[in-house]
């Protein structure tokens, strides 16, 4: 049965919405890392903003003679993902392979929509963003493990746990320091 995983950057002080504004560069390490876990995939949860950032980059850099290997990794994993887009909308979205778009206007069409992800057969399904349907996802307690790579920054903005109705207990999986300073910390859900 499938697990939502949140795995995202994010400062010290949870900081989730444009990553532009504080990423400052992603080690090879750190990038193996981010590979290596996206293996454990199959389906991306995204909502429509960054969907449409992700559709503008991963289908052309896959083939891109300046990508590293890496980067084209990742991106042939982008290309074949299940790409599951919640909005709020139903405007179209832009063309790209194994796309599912879901209008979801309430929270409870939201819960509605991961509890049918996970029970469906497959791999683990992929919290990737944007802010505000993780902050949703988070809220509503349907996360079933965090991965978060830390970025030693403090940067005003958005945060995955700026809507929490009660303070989450976390048990630590492991913690892993990478060379650009970065620390990824992999927390499960425990019961309240």
């Amino acid at each position: 049965m499938p697990r939502l995983i949140l795995q995202m950057m994010t400062t010290l002080n949870g900081r989730i919405d444009d990553p532009d504004a504080w990423v400052s560069g992603i080690s090879d390490d750190l990038y193996a890392e981010i590979d290596n876990r996206y293996a454990t995939f199959d389906t991306v949860l995204v909502g429509r903003a960054t969907y449409q950032e992700m559709a503008a980059y991963w289908p052309s850099a896959e083939s891109d003679p300046a990508s590293s290997d890496l980067v084209r990794s990742m991106a042939h994993r982008m290309n074949t993902y299940r790409k599951v887009v919640i909005s709020a909308t139903n405007q179209p979205l832009p063309a790209w392979n194994n796309v599912t778009p879901y209008h979801i206007p309430s929270d409870a069409d939201l819960v509605r929509c991961i509890t049918e992800l996970k029970a469906q057969s497959g791999a683990d399904v992929h919290l990737s963003g944007g802010a505000s349907l993780a902050q949703s996802v988070v809220r509503l307690g349907l996360v079933d493990e965090y991965r978060l790579f830390v970025y030693p920054v403090i940067s005003l903005g958005k945060t995955w746990y700026d809507q929490l109705p009660a303070q989450p207990k976390l048990e630590l999986l492991s913690a892993t320091p990478y060379a650009n300073g970065v620390v990824g910390l992999y927390y499960r859900p425990q019961p309240a």
